[in-house]
């Protein structure tokens, strides 16, 4: 199932207007910042919020780029673009190196941590309702589970005392039986 396209309208709801703005910003200083890179542009952003918070991002800096506007000075030659091009480029490709060094990192540890956990310490917290009452039955079960398995060792151990008893009073028995045919006399 492919992706339907979202009719763009103003949204209502101010707490879903928020969510969206700071996601929606987010991705625009995302963008803007890959623009910068990969295209050397010099970028600046200012975004006013639904609360009226300010928000800005530039490269190299909103301010640098503010002022040469306001002064008229122009965005220079190619070739000034170059240095930034390259020096981006670099960084960026540094950067993305780092990230999946880290990633690497993160996923072996989650795993390491994950195989020496059991489900029952798996944190609950963000768990939805559903998870919830599935978790709850399971942790039912597995009571059940564990009375029904102490039941049963009680059960065998009760049986291995009992032949334990058995045996030793079997062993006695033979003992004195054995004690009393030594002691008897037998006559042809």
């Amino acid at each position: 199932m492919g992706r339907r396209k979202i009719e763009i309208k103003k949204i209502e709801k101010k707490s879903s207007l928020q969510v969206t703005f700071s996601k929606r910003r987010i991705g625009l200083f995302r963008k803007a910042s890959e623009l910068s890179v990969l295209c050397g542009a010099e970028i600046a952003i200012l975004v006013q919020s639904p609360a009226n918070k300010i928000y800005s991002y530039g490269h190299p800096s909103v301010e640098t780029l503010l002022d040469r506007y306001q002064t008229g000075g122009g965005g220079g030659a190619a070739s000034s673009i170059i240095p930034y091009r390259e020096d981006g480029r670099s960084k960026y490709d540094e950067a993305v190196k780092k990230l999946e060094i880290v990633k690497r990192s993160m996923k072996q540890e989650s795993s390491s941590i994950i195989s020496s956990r059991f489900w029952w310490d798996e944190p609950m917290e963000g768990m939805e309702l559903y998870e919830l009452e599935e978790y709850a039955e399971a942790m039912e079960a597995l009571k059940d589970n564990v009375l029904r398995r102490v039941d049963e060792m009680e059960k065998q151990k009760s049986i291995a005392a009992s032949a334990s008893m058995v045996s030793r009073v079997c062993h006695e028995e033979l003992q004195f039986f054995q004690e009393s045919n030594h002691d008897c006399i037998c006559v042809h």
